[in-house]
């Protein structure tokens, strides 16, 4: 099993992210995907990818950072993806709840590293909360786009307008709480080999796990077990297929022998 999208340089797990990696291992979590959000935790993140042989990086500036965004930011992150543990852009998007930077300023940030993702050869991880359609307009304006929707929280009906994309879906702990419904019956209508499961911790405890001062990596296996139920499968060969999908997806930096 592999944890899809994590942000392993959070200040919460600076004095035990040794223990952390360990504990997610013991549970049967073989990789973690460390996102960055800003160039800063890109560069950390990168850090620990290289440290580290279960963690893997990703590089990209959030849309709640859209405002860094410069040709200066593109030469270093340009730079960081060369690092063959770094396996996609990200975490890059569209968030137009209100709390994230100016829509133009989002919108820039968000193509110019769709473009820089194409131009290196590697996909994306997208960042989608209150703006489906607008994020959606601008992956079409790019053309195909090789990526991961993170942290699914559409409905039902948009499930398909990011497979008719090419988009894998990540589901994360809040696909666990007992009013998202919706978001347990989004994850059983996608395809087994295009299915992410995830934990966005520190964040996003699943109901299993809420009150704890922070999400972990070892937790994916928990909100696993829900998606599992919900879509009738046995949760040890769902595991086994969501890092077979991980693989595919993330192409050849993805090691080998994680599935």
């Amino acid at each position: 099993m592999i944890d899809a999208h994590a942000h392993l340089d959070d200040t919460r797990f600076g004095s035990d992210i040794d223990a952390v990696i360990a504990r997610a291992v013991a549970a049967g979590v073989t990789r973690v995907i460390s996102c960055g959000g800003d160039l800063a935790s890109s560069e950390l993140n990168v850090g620990l990818a290289h440290r580290s042989a279960n963690v893997l990086a990703t590089v990209g500036i959030h849309p709640h950072r859209a405002r860094d965004w410069s040709a200066d930011a593109e030469k270093i992150l340009a730079a960081l993806a060369r690092h063959p543990r770094v396996i996609a852009i990200g975490e890059i998007g569209m968030d137009l709840s209100g709390r994230s930077a100016p829509r133009d300023a989002q919108e820039t940030a968000f193509l110019a590293q769709l473009a820089l993702a194409r131009r290196l050869d590697l996909p994306v991880v997208v960042h989608v909360r209150d703006a489906g359609a607008e994020t959606r307009a601008l992956v079409d304006r790019t053309g195909p786009t090789r990526g991961m929707i993170h942290c699914y929280s559409e409905g039902p009906a948009e499930v398909s307008t990011w497979l008719e994309r090419g988009l894998f879906i990540s589901f994360a702990g809040i696909a666990t709480y007992p009013g998202n419904g919706r978001l347990r019956e989004a994850a059983r209508l996608v395809p087994r080999d295009r299915l992410l499961v995830e934990t966005d911790a520190p964040y996003l405890q699943p109901q299993s796990r809420r009150g704890e001062r922070r999400n972990e990596p070892a937790n994916v296996i928990d909100t696993l077990a829900v998606i599992a139920e919900a879509r009738g499968e046995d949760p040890g060969a769902l595991g086994e297929q969501i890092a077979a999908n991980a693989a595919a997806l993330f192409g050849p930096r993805w090691p080998a022998g994680t599935a």
